[in-house]
């Protein structure tokens, strides 16, 4: 068998990797910043090439450095695994999940329990930083993601369709000057979110306005947030149905009954082969299940269009 380089150094080289930074990793494995340098400086010259770009007070992977994470993070993981299983004495499956905060909030985590119920075995490690599908493989299974579409390369499966709402605060239909018509937003601010951006542009063609412009457009990264600020009266958010009715927020209203096929789905992502591990076919298995016999609530609407 071919020689392997130390446990410690590839650890070393992972968690440095995850976190772009020597500091941050050497906290994480309770080492001195100068003795992790020294594992992953040993891993580079078992493999005779750089792995990092070092930059002041951060390390970023070269295309090496990048390939080698791929192959190594999974099995590192798999051996964590492996350890905590024999040491509990049980079984131990683990999927490392990433999700945004809102889907997770409102539909995912209201439904964890059944999960423990059904498989006690699996415990789920959440990760709700954004730009989940491109870590796939890198520290994340499987991705439950917001998109329009995913990479014909990766399995994916739609969980929902949806339509776009714009959300507002309660105010503005019970005041002196009632929202009711789409040419007001012209002087409110669009709330979008990051992961969403077509959503006000679908919704003003879908309303005959190709041309309406508000008074300002702010971008958010959390939907939670968003919801928060619509009903706070800083600004209309352009969301989704789902999203709206899994709220239960009687501070928020939709405004204007026109009903828009939203160009953004949610969809489980991962890599074609992690379907062939455990946990990843044990999660995806009863997501599915779980949302079929659950889909998030649609009103009856007349579609004015379809972008």
């Amino acid at each position: 068998m071919r020689r392997l380089p130390p446990l410690g150094a590839i650890e070393a080289f992972v968690q440095v990797a995850r976190l772009g930074s020597v500091k941050a990793a050497a906290e994480e494995l309770a080492l001195s910043a100068p003795a992790l340098s020294r594992r992953v400086q040993a891993l580079e010259r078992f493999i005779g090439k750089p792995l990092f770009a070092r930059r002041h007070q951060a390390m970023t992977l070269n295309a090496d450095g990048d390939k080698l994470l791929s192959q190594l993070a999974p099995a590192l993981d798999s051996l964590s695994d492996a350890v905590e299983s024999m040491t509990s004495g049980t079984e131990v499956l683990r999927l490392r999940l990433g999700v945004l905060p809102l889907f997770a909030s409102q539909r995912l985590f209201p439904r964890l329990g059944e999960l423990r119920a059904a498989h006690p075995e699996l415990h789920l490690d959440i990760d709700t930083a954004g730009h989940g599908v491109a870590r796939l493989g890198d520290g994340l299974d499987a991705v439950i993601a917001l998109a329009r579409d995913i990479d014909p390369s990766l399995y994916a499966r739609r969980l929902d369709r949806n339509s776009v709402y714009v959300i507002g605060a309660r105010a503005l239909l019970d005041g002196p000057d009632p929202v009711t018509r789409p040419e007001q937003l012209g002087g409110l601010t669009a709330l979008i979110h990051r992961d969403m951006p077509d959503t006000f542009t679908a919704w003003r063609h879908a309303a005959g306005l190709p041309d309406l412009e508000p008074l300002a457009v702010d971008h958010f990264d959390s939907g939670a947030l968003m919801l928060e600020a619509a009903a706070q009266g800083l600004g209309i958010a352009f969301m989704l149905d789902s999203h709206f009715q899994a709220a239960h927020d009687p501070r928020l209203v939709r405004l204007f009954d026109i009903d828009v096929e939203s160009p953004h789905s949610y969809w489980f992502v991962c890599r074609p082969r992690a379907l062939q591990q455990k946990p990843v076919r044990m999660f995806h298995d009863w997501l599915i299940g779980t949302l079929a016999e659950e889909p998030a609530p649609k009103p009856s609407r007349t579609r004015i269009a379809s972008i």
